[in-house]
């Protein structure tokens, strides 16, 4: 059985092409894949190479937030075909110190689909036809639309990150950053409670988004630089902060802007940045890392397919596969799109 892929050589070399698909092995399913989004990281391997230390040395099929529906079955699994499905890219070893205490975000053996950290790196789910291990697999509900259910991956991705802020009901929350992780942090916010929530960036389109997702107000900090102003005085307004842009202006503002003692949750990636350690000595802040997910990937499965949480408003974009590098490209644009899906 052949494939349909896009698969990417070098910084903007990405090429579509047909591959073998193995049969699926005892707790494996072949998925007929549906939809899947563009990431963050995904952009950064087409327009840069790769991401801070990461980098593509080898050709690798790109994307890790998709969802299917299930063809054929391996032994032993119950999933049934014609199932829908969002598709966990996440494999932890399960045997390594850190799976052991609990902690398999960070295993030391990691396999997490798309990925250009290890080499050789991990294949992604830019393809037609796809086997994965049934237990990567979860099923959504029968009104939730498959362009919905491959929202699952970043939703997850920022619930991990609500988790790292520790309680959220009642607080006051700033987010630098309206891209799709930003607005989803805002619905996330939104759904555990949040008091307020002031989402920042430099686009209007992006803030509209992050206003549809459950922001209280967004301000487009290229127009009103001195609005965050209001927020720094008394030594900050905010009791909470996540920062998804990883942008340098945006960190010193939020450390400007955020209470003596209150945390910031720090989502976005990039390399190493100056930032205003006194700041951050003197305020006694808390700066929480958040990486990826584990058991947030059912949560966010589950509140896609009940719309307790509705991503629908941050998937700007469909493509067919054949447009791959059209795709990729729009999804470049912040000023046109936010979340780009390719469909098979």
């Amino acid at each position: 059985m052949r494939t349909r892929l896009a698969r990417l050589y070098q910084k903007g070399d990405l090429r579509v092409e047909t591959d073998n698909v193995s049969a699926p092995g005892p707790g494996e399913v072949l998925l007929k894949m549906a939809a899947a989004g563009i990431c963050g990281s995904d952009l950064h391997y087409y327009q840069d190479g790769g991401f801070g230390p990461v980098r593509v040395r080898e050709p690798i099929i790109p994307g890790h937030e998709a969802s299917g529906t299930v063809e054929r079955a391996g032994e032993g699994v119950e999933l049934k075909p014609g199932t829908l499905v969002a598709a966990n890219p996440s494999q932890p070893c399960g045997q390594c110190e850190y799976c052991g205490k609990g902690l398999p975000i960070h295993c030391l053996d990691m396999r997490f689909m798309g990925s250009a950290m290890r080499l050789p790196h991990e294949q992604g789910m830019f393809r037609e036809w796809l086997v994965v291990p049934a237990k990567q697999c979860f099923e959504v509900g029968a009104a939730t639309t498959a362009a919905e259910a491959a929202c699952s991956e970043p939703l997850a991705v920022c619930l991990h990150a609500a988790s790292r802020a520790g309680e959220i009901s009642g607080k006051r929350v700033l987010i630098t950053g309206a891209g799709p992780i930003g607005c989803l942090m805002a619905a996330a916010a939104r759904y555990h409670g949040a008091a307020e929530i002031i989402v920042t960036d430099l686009a209007d389109a992006a803030l509209e988004r992050a206003e549809a997702m459950g922001a209280s107000r967004t301000i487009n900090v290229s127009r009103q630089a001195a609005a965050l102003a209001e927020f720094e005085t008394g030594k900050g307004y905010f009791d909470l902060v996540f920062e998804c842009s990883a942008a340098a202006p945006a960190i010193r503002s939020a450390i400007a802007a955020i209470r003596p003692r209150g945390t910031i949750v720090q989502v976005g990636v990039t390399g190493e940045i100056p930032v205003p350690l006194n700041a951050i000595v003197g305020k006694e802040l808390q700066i929480h890392g958040t990486q990826r997910f584990h058991a947030e990937f059912a949560a966010a499965a589950g509140l896609i397919s009940s719309r307790a949480i509705d991503v629908r408003p941050i998937i700007s974009h469909s493509l067919p596969l054949e447009d791959a590098t059209a795709a990729f490209i729009l999804a470049g644009d912040r000023t046109a799109a936010c979340k780009v899906q390719l469909t098979f």
